[in-house]
C-alpha cells in the first residue's frame, strides 16, 4: 500500500513539475488536509505541499499551488479555521508554490525572499503571478497569535531564494523543496540552485532541528527528521560517488552506466530518476 501512495504522489508531482499549468486538468483535484501536529497543518492537492498554520486570530498559508485550485485551497483552509488569511509565504518561485499568488495577494500580504519576487518579476508575461510584497535577505519572524515563525534563507540549495518556515510551538517545519521525501530532489542549476549548496543547507537544517520536529516536506509525506538525515546520507553519497567518477576522468556516460549503486536505486521516481538525478550532480559538481 505504501509504495503504491509513493507512486502517486510521484506522479502527481511530475505533472506539477513538468507541464505547463495550462495544459494541466484540476477539475478532479482535491485538497487533502492532514494534521501536522497541534494547529499546523499540510494540505495535498496538486504541485508543492501546503502549509497552514490556523489560530483564532488568522491564518497563515505556506505555498499556494496552482491558480485554478485557489478556491479549494481557501475552502480547506478555512474548514481548519473559519478565520481570514493573515500572511502568505513563498519558499521558493517555482509555479507550483506560487501559482495561487494573484488570488491570495488580495487578501493578505506575501512575504518571501528577495531572489524569488525577482525571479517572479522576470517570467514569461503568461507564467507571471502577484509578487511578493515583503521581501527579505536572510530571513524574517512573524508573530501570530501565540505562534512564532521563523523564515530563513539557506542559499543556493534548491534555487537562490529558498526559505524553509519553522513554527516554534508546534514543531513543525516546511522545508519548501530543500526536501523530497518521495525520491531523489530536483535541484535548479539555472536559477542558482546548487548540488554542494543543496547538500549544506539540509546538512544545517538537521543540526538545528529537534529530534522530534514533524517536517512538512516540499513534495511527499508528512514526516520526521530520520527519513530527513536519510535524505541527507543518499545526497551526499551521491555527490561522493560522483566526485570520484569525474575525479577519474570517467565520462558522463560512463558514470550513467556505473549507477547510482543498488543501495539508492529506488529513491528514483518518475519525475527524477536515476539518470535525471546523475546528470544533475554531473552538471553541478563540474561547475
Amino acid at each position: 500500500m505504501k509504495k503504491i501512495y509513493r507512486l502517486i504522489i510521484a506522479i502527481v508531482v511530475y505533472s506539477s513539475l513538468s507541464l505547463s499549468v495550462f495544459a494541466q486538468d484540476f477539475s478532479q483535484v482535491k485538497m487533502k488536509v492532514i494534521k501536522a501536529n497541534k494547529n499546523v497543518y499540510m494540505l495535498q492537492g496538486a504541485g508543492g505541499n501546503i502549509g497552514v498554520l490556523a489560530t483564532k486570530a488568522g491564518l497563515l498559508l505556506v505555498d499556494d499551488q496552482f491558480a485554478p485550485l485557489a478556491e479549494r485551497i481557501e475552502a480547506a483552509m478555512q474548514s481548519i479555521e473559519n478565520k481570514k488569511l493573515k500572511y502568505v509565504v513563498n519558499t521558493h518561485f517555482h509555479g507550483d508554490h506560487t501559482g495561487s499568488n494573484d488570488f491570495f495577494a488580495h487578501k493578505a500580504p506575501i512575504f518571501a525572499h528577495q531572489n524569488v519576487r525577482e525571479r517572479l518579476e522576470n517570467k514569461e508575461p503568461a507564467e507571471q503571478v502577484a509578487l511578493p510584497v515583503v521581501t527579505y535577505n536572510d530571513g524574517i519572524t512573524i508573530y501570530l497569535d501565540n505562534e512564532k515563525i521563523t523564515l530563513t534563507h539557506l542559499p543556493n540549495g534548491h534555487t537562490d531564494g529558498d526559505t524553509v518556515v519553522y513554527f516554534s510551538k508546534a514543531n513543525v517545519l516546511h522545508t519548501g523543496d530543500l526536501f523530497f521525501e518521495l525520491g531523489f530532489p530536483y535541484i535548479d542549476l539555472n536559477n542558482g540552485g546548487s548540488v554542494k549548496g543543496y547538500l549544506a543547507a539540509v546538512q544545517k537544517l538537521i543540526k538545528q532541528l529537534p529530534d522530534n520536529v514533524v517536517i512538512i516536506p516540499g513534495h511527499g509525506q508528512l514526516t520526521d527528521k530520520k527519513r530527513f538525515q536519510a535524505f541527507a546520507q543518499m545526497i551526499e553519497y551521491s555527490i561522493t560517488r560522483v566526485s570520484q567518477f569525474l575525479a577519474q576522468g570517467k565520462s558522463e556516460q560512463e558514470i550513467l552506466a556505473l549507477g547510482i549503486g543498488k543501495n539508492y536505486q529506488q529513491w528514483s521516481w518518475r519525475f527524477i530518476n536515476e539518470e535525471k538525478w546523475l546528470k544533475t550532480l554531473i552538471k553541478g559538481l563540474k561547475n
